[in-house]
């Protein structure tokens, strides 16, 4: 969940570094250093807290050095303090390393160096990585011709750490070089004119270069000023070619918006319409010339999934955590109710130590608007493992939903769905969010036609609904936010929420507690609104807001009828309804109006209320709403 970022090249690196820990703050805020090497000696500079306090510290300092590395941090191991912040270095001073990941065999490997005489100044895992990689180079043979020393200590080092990591080397005594390294963590190394990166994730480079190379796990880079080299944990030399992005750097600068969250949130229709472009055929019609029967044109969905994916296909089960997790419970109804698959949902983290039966002609979907999440990932990697090993002759399925094309999941699943909602800075997820739920629209749909379990006409109902959702969100923004901000005033000093949904929206409801939970720290839980009268009404009473979700369909009513439960025990009601709605106004404290749609597209919309109540709650208490206390954009530790 660190950022890590590294440069070699001709320019000034502390510049380079700085820029590249902003884009990377995401990651992680407890503390951030950067180290040089210059005139012979390693320079490191680390402060405790947000990365201003390290540019503060920096600005009296002059260094032309053009070699570094950086981190900001998240901590797991050590309180957030300056003696464990990023980078660490051997006991001799020489070595300098960055690190995003865990290293679980540490204390063993710790107490070896010890006893050897190494000494140890921090409570961190990584310190144990500088000193082995000194160790290695203190015994080093000289006898290799086909990699540097630094390189071959690296690796040998790496050989020795078990869990989830990658790291960013530098030397004094190799000034000319840069080793990173990768097991289950990201890195990406990045191509430039005479000069080369490393880092965390692609926004830290892209100002600079276009030209990246992700890492796999168990690879090694040597950046030099003349090239890249990258070699496996054998020491084999590998042939590898970088990739070019798209992206535009500017569409990660806040333009105006006081938050990046709340630039996000506007961004929501644009990202929308996207996704719905690349998957749409908008050449498919119900009509024919010759009578046809319509299921024998194109499709009306074109994911690039092939049908061997969807042969006699009788479960699903999803794997993913926090948001994705929700988004993943409207995925379940949608595949259920469209397609007819029964489908789980389960948390990665869960079903990585108590996984489901095996059972053939399953679909696993790993999704992760990061591509990077450790525990959906692992869950994969076994999935695939147990599945090839005890079911042959039956091939594993797994398809990956996710916003990074280029991340771990790409490289681990044969099959992904491209979200396309852009990069996306703020913590809290939100046009990540809405176009999973595209993405889960659009393979139910494709299912569904392929299974024959709707009528074309009926498919087209949904995609005619789908096409209009962008404008009903820009109109949610343009009428709703100006109000949801006067309204969040009155909750500056609140304690605790309620939020309600029921069936397709009950997902929406954990969504909207998750969002003002991450960041206005405000206590809030979602819950089916049919289930409050079996334990949580106890928790009502005239300080407790309840937000309930009542749009059209069939169980409208009964979160009406629930929603009156909850305003005869006092509590102050708060509805999510669709757009002059006398019942939903005779009910309702306040409302939050959206377009009335049915209730199936529902979701896409409802959501949008929400996110600008918990960004206006938290901007009005003067939290940092884009850096959340505690967490990380990518969880990327287990």
């Amino acid at each position: 969940m660190c950022g890590i970022v590294g440069y070699i090249g001709t320019q000034a690196a502390t510049d380079i570094l700085m820029a590249g820990l902003e884009k990377l703050e995401y990651r992680g805020y407890d503390s951030a250093g950067i180290a040089t090497v210059w005139e012979g000696e390693l320079h490191r500079v680390r402060a405790k807290g947000k990365l201003h306090n390290l540019r503060e510290k920096l600005e009296s300092l002059e260094n032309p050095a053009r070699l570094g590395i950086g981190h900001t941090r998240w901590a797991t191991h050590g309180k957030p303090e300056e003696y464990n912040a990023h980078p660490h270095t051997d006991s001799a001073g020489r070595i300098a390393v960055v690190h995003n990941g865990i290293v679980e065999n540490y204390r063993e490997l710790r107490e070896g160096l010890k006893q050897q005489g190494y000494e140890f100044r921090s409570d961190t895992d990584t310190e144990v990585i500088a000193n082995l990689i000194a160790e290695h180079l203190a015994n080093a043979s000289t006898s290799s011709q086909n990699s540097s020393p630094l390189l071959e200590a690296v690796r040998q080092t790496v050989n020795q750490l078990q869990g989830a990591f990658a790291i960013a080397v530098i030397s004094v005594d190799y000034p000319d070089e840069l080793i990173g390294a990768r097991q289950q963590a990201p890195l990406v190394v990045g191509f430039g004119q005479g000069e080369f990166f490393c880092a965390s994730d692609t926004p830290a480079i892209v100002p600079y270069t276009r030209a990246v190379l992700p890492l796999e796990n168990g690879e090694l880079a040597r950046l030099m000023p003349m090239g890249i080299e990258v070699y496996n944990l054998e020491g084999d030399r590998l042939k590898k070619t970088p990739r070019t992005l798209n992206w535009n750097p500017v569409l990660v600068e806040k333009q105006g918006f006081r938050h990046f969250m709340l630039k996000e949130i506007y961004e929501q229709p644009g990202v929308v319409r996207t996704c719905l472009e690349a998957y749409l055929n908008n050449d498919w019609s119900l009509e024919t010339d010759d009578g046809t029967p319509p299921q024998a044109f194109q499709p009306p969905i074109q994911l690039g999934i092939p049908a061997s994916l969807y042969e006699n296909l009788e479960r699903i089960q999803i794997l993913a955590c926090g948001t994705s997790w929700h988004a993943s419970l409207v995925g379940k109804y949608l595949l259920e109710q469209l397609a007819g698959i029964p489908t789980m949902v389960q948390y990665a983290s869960e079903f990585r130590y108590a996984p489901s039966p095996l059972t053939p002609n399953t679909l696993t979907i790993g999704v992760t608007q990061s591509g990077e999440t450790a525990d959906t990932l692992a869950a994969l990697e076994m999935e695939q493992k147990r599945r090839a090993e005890l079911l042959a002759p039956y091939q594993p399925r797994l398809l990956g939903i996710t916003n990074r094309l280029e991340s771990s999941l790409g490289t681990l699943v044969p099959h992904i769905i491209e979200t396309h909602a852009g990069i996306e800075i703020g913590v809290a997820a939100t046009k990540t969010f809405v176009n999973q739920l595209v993405a889960f629209y659009c393979l139910a749909l494709d299912l569904a036609w392929q299974r024959q379990t709707l009528p074309a006409s009926r498919i087209k109902e949904i995609l005619v609904g789908l096409r209009q959702l962008p404008a009903q969100i820009e109109l949610i923004l343009e009428s709703q936010e100006r109000y949801i901000e006067e309204l969040a005033h009155e909750f500056a000093e609140t304690k605790d929420f309620i939020f309600l949904g029921r069936g397709i929206n009950f997902p929406i409801a954990l969504e909207g507690a998750l969002k003002l939970k991450e960041i206005s720290y405000i206590h809030a839980e979602g819950y089916p609104a049919g289930e409050m009268k079996h334990g949580p009404i106890a928790l009502l009473d005239a300080k407790v807001p309840v937000v309930a979700i009542a749009m059209p369909g069939n169980v409208y009513e009964k979160v009406l009828s629930n929603a009156q439960e909850a305003k005869a025990r006092d509590a102050r009601l708060i509805g999510v309804t669709p757009i002059n709605d006398p019942d939903a106004a005779e009910t309702f404290d306040n409302l939050l109006p959206v377009p009335a749609v049915e209730e199936l597209l529902s979701p896409i919309l409802t959501v949008i209320p929400l996110q600008l109540l918990a960004y206006h709650i938290a901007a009005r208490r003067g939290l940092d709403v884009d850096q959340p206390r505690n967490l990380a954009k990518s969880v990327t530790v287990e």
